[in-house]
């Protein structure tokens, strides 16, 4: 073969190994995300990772109890629910200041006592069905003809149902097809924050009318970005895109799927191995390995809770408030903090966070005094101790990321001033239920603030008009509740703040809770998710969230 063959014969082979080489690039490019310079690489990537680019798989340690937001409590159902419902008005998206929401404008009466709401156009339910001002009267008429075994935060919030004294809600009025008047007995100075919560978000009057209340726990209808699919009980809740959403740039994707993994341990290493995008319930001792790993992005969500032993005041002894006393004395908050929290927590003194208006910073907090402790057992006749249940968490939450080793590590501070704690627990709904009940002698419970008022931690977790809904220590106070009752109905900011602080004295007297920390939980989620934004109420918008 001449010079000018081999040349020719050389570029051939070159020219077909380039071919094959470039191929063998672009199939190789979705897999490694590198690029191969061409429109198309965007789409490869998508369709090797298949659904993970389109399906929000977000990873928690409980299941919901259930999915009717006005008959539940608890953080694990308000995950959920807040992306099915709307509210009438909403909170920002990292705060509780009120913004528009199902009412896009409103209106206050000088007095306080009359609230105009003007509705959003162009929404409809998930079964088809328009929303209007007489879907929002059908909710109220159906949350103030309940009961307080089945709306709990009804009562909480707004003082008792139908014609009971206390009930703050006179009436609500359709004006017109787009404007809803609520006319309030007194005014309620949280009012927009409360009906801006999750339990009180719209539900279908059809739903409503057609289903039983069992049904509609397990069967959702709301006007939100997602529409309900499935539910696997302990296992998984699949929402879908509602592609008749009324804003039309949402939700980013088609799919969220709710995993529950009870283990923290077991959670995190779904999300490294990609089964999960979205973690919660992170411990803080795993921040340092999330943040040190480029496949992985932490989460800090604003603290807004408190977690807390409840003392059931009820139940003897702890009926006897020299007890409650006692063991506050008895345990060490702040090795608590320093043990599980990893310093992303601060030891709690009073049953509100600082971050709230009207904290009383005044008040000395209970120190850790085993000593003392012992010295108000004796003066309250048990100086030889006494035999008790201390009812442990199965879950972690926001406020507690163990709560078996916190009981236990209370457990120990107990028994060094005779008292022998059994921990025990139950499943989470059966947890809560049968605290509620005050079955309890002391249990480890907590909460994320739910609105930003003072009202929604002194007045729902500790007033004696709720008693056997939200305040499971019943714990009863009189002066207390004349202060609360007062406070909600000044519309002074100041004054309110100086009454809640006055609160707090009394309650820090009587001790119907140990206070143990005001914490930061850890959320974590893979490096290409965008557009989370966790809120310090715990329930968190998913519909802005997408994948790069």
């Amino acid at each position: 073969m001449n010079k000018k063959a081999w040349l020719l014969f050389f570029v051939l082979l070159l020219t077909v190994s380039t071919a094959l080489f470039g191929c063998s690039s672009d199939d190789s490019s979705s897999d490694d995300g590198g690029s191969t310079g061409n429109d198309g690489g965007g789409d490869a990537a998508e369709e090797t990772d298949g659904e993970t680019q389109d399906t929000l798989v977000f990873g928690r340690g409980g299941d919901s109890v259930a999915l009717d937001p006005i008959t539940v409590t608890d953080g694990e159902s308000f995950k959920v629910t807040k992306n099915i419902f709307e509210t009438i008005v909403e909170f920002g998206e990292q705060d509780t200041e009120i913004n528009p929401g199902l009412a896009e404008e409103w209106e206050v009466s000088e007095d306080g006592l009359t609230y105009t709401f003007m509705l959003r156009d162009g929404v409809t339910f998930h079964d088809g069905e328009a929303f209007n001002a007489d879907a929002v009267v059908a909710n109220f008429d159906r949350w103030a003809n309940g009961t307080e075994d089945k709306f709990y935060y009804y009562k909480s919030m707004f003082g008792g149902f139908g014609d009971e004294e206390g009930h703050v809600i006179d009436s609500v009025t359709a004006v017109d097809e787009s404007t809803v008047e609520v006319k309030l007995k007194r005014p309620q100075a949280p009012f927009l924050k409360n009906i801006a919560m999750s339990p009180f978000a719209i539900v279908s009057p059809k739903a409503i009318a057609e289903m039983s209340e069992d049904e509609l726990a397990e069967n959702p209808v709301g006007t939100g970005p997602f529409k309900f699919v499935e539910w696997r009980r302990n296992e998984r809740i699949v929402l879908e895109k509602n592609e008749d959403y009324w804003n039309s740039e949402y939700p980013k994707v088609n799919q969220v799927i709710f995993r529950s993994i009870p283990e923290n341990s077991a959670r995190l290493n779904a999300l490294m191995s990609g089964e999960i995008d979205l973690a919660d319930g992170i411990n803080p001792s795993d921040a340092a390995q999330i943040e040190g790993d480029e496949n992985l992005q932490l989460f800090e969500r604003p603290s807004m809770n408190v977690g807390y032993l409840g003392l059931t005041a009820t139940r003897e002894p702890f009926n006897d408030p020299k007890v409650r006393q006692a063991m506050n004395h008895a345990i060490d908050r702040q090795a608590i903090v320093d043990a599980f929290f990893e310093g992303r927590a601060e030891v709690a003194k009073n049953p509100m966070p600082p971050v709230i208006a009207g904290y009383n910073d005044e008040i000395e907090g209970y120190e850790y005094d085993p000593e003392k402790a012992k010295a108000l057992l004796e003066e309250a006749g048990l100086g030889d101790g006494f035999d008790m249940e201390l009812w442990a968490m199965p879950v972690p939450r926001p406020y507690m990321p163990d709560g078996q080793k916190v009981a236990e590590a209370i457990q120990s501070n107990l028994a060094d001033v005779g008292i022998n704690a059994e921990i025990v627990t139950y499943e989470w709904a059966t947890y809560l239920e049968k605290a509620r009940m005050g079955e309890a002698d002391a249990f480890l419970l907590g909460w994320t603030g739910d609105n930003g008022d003072a009202d929604n931690f002194l007045y729902v977790l500790l007033d004696q008009d709720n008693i056997g809904s939200n305040n499971y220590t019943y714990y009863e106070n009189q002066e207390v509740h004349d202060l609360l009752i007062q406070a909600q109905s000044e519309t002074d900011e100041d004054t309110r703040n100086q009454l809640y602080m006055e609160a707090q004295e009394l309650i820090h007297q009587d001790a119907p809770w140990v206070p143990l920390a005001h914490s930061t939980p850890l959320m974590a989620g893979s490096a290409n998710l965008q557009g989370f934004m966790p809120h310090p109420t715990g329930s968190d918008w998913l519909h802005t969230v997408y994948f790069e």
